[in-house]
């Protein structure tokens, strides 16, 4: 599975064949099973995760026990990117949100590798920048558009990160990515799935009209793909590096 994994993650796509060996024997494939715990807030962050499929996400728990989404991990990226920027805990905790698969590493060792590789940690900052940049696009997407719309575009992204169109995607899971009540979700859901654009039971998802879908969701999702293929690539080669660990294929 690390072979094919490669492929399929892109973070892992991006590595020198240099790099990529070094990590190889370190990677372990895992299942994400819905709801696993993947690190918790304001502990230790004892590994990290590449999804392969599914999705991970960042919540943040408030004194009082309530719940807020704060940004989704899917194949992208990989969970555990306080340990990219010198970190070994951070305020939020991951948790699986979409079941699927990943490949695990020791944080520790993980963190060797950086220390080790300018062109790993290269290719980690700028994922850091793109993710941080979709979280500052996702905190205005709350404010300025409207639930279908941001529904639409969660819907999306969620899509992009899976090998098909069905998924499972609760209804509590949706409604704390979308910050609102179930009910809300409930209409929505609804609503798109009498135009005929999803079909939605017991929390499965099959998406039936995904070019319909775009043209209801914000313009935030194609911005947030824009910018991840500016920062990391739209069809990203694996960089090279020479005997003096030189980037040569830089991320596009």
């Amino acid at each position: 599975m690390p072979d094919r994994a490669r492929r399929t993650n892109r973070l892992l796509s991006l590595l020198s064949n240099g790099d990529y060996e070094r990590l190889r024997p370190h990677l372990t494939p895992t299942a994400l099973e819905y709801r696993k715990s993947l690190y918790e807030a304001s502990r230790p962050i004892d590994h990290v995760y590449f999804p392969v499929e599914g999705v991970a996400s960042l919540v943040i728990t408030t004194a009082d026990g309530a719940s807020a989404e704060v940004g989704t991990i899917g194949n992208e990226g990989m969970v555990g990117l306080p340990v990219c920027l010198g970190d070994r805990e951070g305020p939020s905790s991951a948790y699986v949100q979409v079941p699927g698969t990943a490949l695990v590493m020791d944080a520790r060792v993980f963190r060797g590798e950086l220390e080790r590789s300018p062109t790993l940690k290269l290719i980690m900052l700028r994922y850091a920048h793109a993710f941080l940049n979709e979280v500052a696009q996702s905190a205005a997407c709350v404010h300025l558009h409207r639930v279908e719309q941001r529904c639409c575009r969660w819907l999306l992204m969620t899509r992009d990160r899976m090998p098909s169109g069905e998924f499972l995607l609760t209804q509590e899971f949706l409604g704390m990515m979308l910050g609102v009540r179930r009910t809300t979700v409930t209409d929505v859901m609804g609503s798109l799935q009498k135009a005929g654009l999803v079909r939605y039971r017991r929390g499965h998802v099959s998406i039936l009209d995904q070019e319909a879908l775009r043209q209801r969701a914000c313009e935030c999702y194609g911005i947030s793909r824009l910018e991840f293929d500016r920062l990391l690539g739209a069809a990203p080669p694996a960089p090279r590096t020479d005997k003096r660990r030189r980037l040569v294929g830089e991320v596009r």
